[in-house]
């Protein structure tokens, strides 16, 4: 099991946005996320910084963040309905993720 954190930036005035989308968050999708491996995932909100954290336990080197085997079309379906309440990346509308670098765990 490999631990993934992660930070996304949502930007200003689009808080309660978010929350409603991912209250509402698509059945084929949390089924796509848990059938690839990702568990265990919440995403923190700092209404300080307007920066989102995420945190996502994950079977083996992927994630859900991970674009290097393309992207199946229900991710990229999401993507693009999130695309004008976050910083995406301009080519397919991926969130712009920054992994962080684990310093401490305590099990």
């Amino acid at each position: 099991m490999t631990r993934f954190a992660f930070k996304m930036f949502l930007k200003p005035g689009c808080e309660e946005e978010y929350e409603k989308r991912h209250a509402a968050i698509w059945p084929e999708l949390v089924k796509m996320i848990k059938d690839s491996g990702v568990s265990n995932y919440s995403i923190y909100w700092d209404k300080d910084t307007n920066i989102l954290f995420g945190y996502q336990e994950c079977e083996g080197e992927g994630n859900s963040q991970d674009t290097s085997n393309g992207i199946d079309p229900i991710t990229q379906k999401w993507w693009d309905m999130m695309a004008d309440i976050m910083e995406v990346n301009p080519k397919d509308n991926s969130p712009i993720t920054i992994p962080l670098k684990e310093v401490f765990h305590l099990n």
